[in-house]
């Protein structure tokens, strides 16, 4: 063999991720050549992976994932998984009490200009310059980078899904041209404020936000053009779900609940709804008010449709006084047993799994319709469902999306790194390329064009496409440097864990697998682990990380540290690590 041939590993790939497709092309790191397993590994069956332990379920998902040291405080808080679980879901519930010194820190740099502006700041700086790109996204800009600032170094892990969780739900493009300049107003004052309140609360909120008002053409809506966009998808996708929509008919011909509520809604309810919210507009400039410019929220009564309304089964008054229609199908929205069974299947959904019971659901339901005007509603229904025996025992039957991968495998390996936007800092090029890769996977934060939101389906995020690109962007994370040190510091963090006699191929996996999934996998992906870092080294062999070249033919020391940052990332490839 050549001197600068490097020799080959016998480990599959494929084998190691399981189920999970690799992705095509995917070249081996530099000096390390895959080749296929022998025909007796390759009919050996992977045997199937332990479940992890209680809080290592717990913490991925209520949150992104475990850092260092979060299984261990979680462990601290009770005597049994119960008891731990019942504090930390309190904990989390009321996230202002926790303190978040390392995101303020982190959020407190120069480059984050926008984060603090007041709405009409937004407007003023933003909005009006149609000239300069940068300038008029730089809110939405520092918003996508702030999104991993906070999913990855927040203690408010609860919040930060429920906040990715209602982003979704009411849904806004963050790159809009309208909405862009403002994004900083919906997410700090319309989403977060609201996520453990009340419901009726955010819809009104949401329902009145410039983002929303323009992403839904609500602006525009008047009694002379009225536009539908927003009244349907309050129906659809806000309030009453697609499931509760019944069809072009008579609106009187629909069956009504005990209280005269209509059980469904149709299409004449649209129409109804568009009608009551036309004035519902922005502050823009417009030719007919043009000294009204600060992107506020405006109630402009002569573009009203001031004529009796049907919706939902009950008459609305003709002339009601400003607003009033609006609101008052907000109320019967927000009181409908409808909404309720969608919007709490969807929190199952999310935080459980695909299919959650419908006893879950009809029992969180209720108690969501009981406590429609609760100012802590949310709340209320986010502990139900927290602290409920299918939170509990549920496993794996979600996969993280890759957002939440990335963010994971940063938590778990202790990256440090603040994401920023700032075009004159050379650590701009690794928050650009994050944002793009992220791009990329098809799950970059805010980045959903159409008002439904991102999927949150199992088996919309194991495509070929999404699964390759989540593995690249993975595998790049370790090789990501900030003014020359690695944003993740696997050999650092090897070294200080383990003394050099105990640095073997198999210590070293072991030590990564418990840091990274919690626990430790079938035989077959440890072995196929240690066979990729230890290459022609045994197992129990101490293996010397001082080299990142090509070492002399000695195959025991070449691009060792090359390799293994490249195990770290396979573990976070792993079937087992995106599940949830």
């Amino acid at each position: 063999m050549a001197a600068s041939s490097p020799g080959p590993v016998s480990i599959g790939r494929r084998n190691l991720l399981g189920s999970l497709s690799a992705p095509p092309g995917s070249a081996p790191p530099p000096g390390v050549a895959l080749r296929k397993p022998n025909t007796a590994a390759t009919a050996k069956a992977p045997s199937a992976s332990p479940t992890p332990p209680f809080a290592v379920r717990a913490l991925s998902k209520m949150g992104f994932g475990p850092r260092p040291g979060d299984l261990a405080a979680f462990n601290a808080l009770g005597a049994n998984d119960d008891a731990r679980h019942a504090a930390y879901v309190e904990q989390q519930l009321f996230p202002d009490a926790l303190t978040d010194t390392e995101v303020d820190a982190r959020l407190g740099i120069p480059a984050y200009q926008t984060l603090g502006k007041s709405l009409v700041q937004l407007w003023a700086d933003h909005e009006g310059d149609t000239d300069n790109w940068l300038v008029r996204m730089r809110p939405i800009r520092e918003l996508d980078c702030a999104a991993f600032v906070r999913a990855c170094h927040s203690k408010r892990q609860l919040k930060e899904v429920l906040a990715d969780f209602w982003h979704n739900h009411f849904n806004v493009f963050g790159w809009d041209w309208e909405a862009g300049p403002v994004f900083v107003h919906y997410d700090r004052d319309v989403i977060r404020p609201n996520l453990l309140g009340n419901f009726r609360t955010m819809l009104e909120s949401v329902a009145s936000s410039t983002a929303m008002l323009y992403m839904l053409d609500n602006q525009s809506s008047t009694v002379s053009g009225p536009n539908e966009n927003y009244a349907r998808e309050l129906l659809e996708l806000h309030t009453l779900g697609a499931e509760n929509y019944k069809g072009v008919i008579d609106p009187t011909s629909v069956p009504t609940d005990g209280n005269g509520v209509a059980i469904g809604y149709v299409d004449n309810d649209v129409y109804e709804v568009t009608r009551a919210f036309t004035g519902w507009s922005v502050k823009n400039g417009h030719w007919q008010y043009p000294a009204e410019n600060d992107g506020t929220f405006v109630y402009r009564s002569v573009w009203h449709d001031r004529f009796g309304k049907f919706v939902l089964g009950k008459l609305f008054a003709a002339n009601q006084p400003d607003l009033k229609d609006g609101r008052d199908v907000l109320d019967r929205l927000a009181a409908h047993p409808g909404t309720a069974r969608f919007v709490v299947r969807k929190l199952c959904r999310r935080l459980i799994g695909d299919a959650p019971s419908d006893a879950l659901v009809n029992s969180v339901a209720a108690l969501f319709q009981s406590q429609w005007q609760a100012p802590d509603q949310l709340r209320q229904v986010t502990r139900a469902i927290l602290l409920s025996d299918d939170f509990k025992n549920t496993w794996g039957d979600k996969v993280r999306r890759p957002f939440e991968t990335v963010v994971a495998f940063l938590r778990a390996t202790a990256a440090d790194y603040t994401w920023q936007p700032d075009d004159n800092d050379a650590q701009w090029a690794i928050s650009e390329e994050l944002s793009y890769r992220m791009e990329l996977t098809g799950h970059r934060p805010h980045y959903w064009p159409a008002p439904n939101g991102y999927p949150d389906a199992k088996s919309r995020w194991l495509s070929t496409g999404t699964l390759a690109m989540t593995w690249k962007l993975v595998s790049r994370l370790v090789e990501f440097q900030n003014a020359g040190s690695f944003i993740i510091n696997v050999l650092g963090q090897t070294q200080a864990a383990l003394t050099a006699p105990n640095r073997t191929a198999a210590k070293i996996v072991d030590y990564w697998l418990d840091r990274i999934l919690g626990y430790q996998p079938d035989a077959t992906q440890r072995d196929e682990l240690i066979a990729m870092l230890g290459q022609n080294a045994g197992a129990a062999e101490a293996l010397d990380l001082s080299t990142d070249s090509w070492n002399g033919g000695n195959l025991k020391l070449h691009y060792t540290q090359s390799r293994l940052r490249t195990t770290v990332s396979l573990i976070g490839m792993m079937p087992e690590f995106m599940k949830r």
